[in-house]
């Protein structure tokens, strides 16, 4: 698979730099202008009086239709994925941190006491594993 992305990759890249010097040696529209004027030589350019202009125009279209399927290609192939063997949460697969961080470099952290009652708040409540009981009243 990797073999065939690498191919359409040379390819897509030779298609865009062909491309882009056949779109750099055709003459634009303001060059007809001039040439109505007496600035052109027709018959002495390298195709002839037209026929640059069609070989330059439908060798731009192939290298386009090229570069457009070499990139759909690199799309599909580029999105296929292999099927995990265990179909799980991607969470799953997380590293869990065996002990706990350091806060403070060079001390050492305690375990809390363990307790079955739950600690008072100053208010009145007990804390428990809600928000609203860890909201000092007014």
């Amino acid at each position: 698979m990797n073999v065939l992305l690498t191919i359409l990759q040379v390819v897509q890249i030779l298609a865009a730099l062909g491309m882009i010097g056949l779109i750099l040696m055709q003459h634009g529209k303001g060059a007809d202008a001039g040439a109505a004027f007496g600035g052109g030589a027709g018959s002495a350019s390298l195709f002839g009086a037209s026929g640059g202009a069609n070989f330059l125009s439908r060798t731009t279209a192939v290298l386009a239709a090229v570069f457009l399927a070499c990139t759909l290609g690199l799309a599909y192939f580029g999105n296929l994925r292999t099927v995990a063997p265990s179909a799980g949460s991607v969470l799953e697969g997380a590293a869990v941190p065996t002990q706990p961080a350091q806060q403070i470099p060079g001390t050492t952290t305690a375990p809390a006491p363990a307790s079955s009652a739950p600690a008072a708040v100053p208010g009145g409540e007990a804390a428990t594993g809600s928000g609203a009981a860890q909201i000092p009243a007014k």
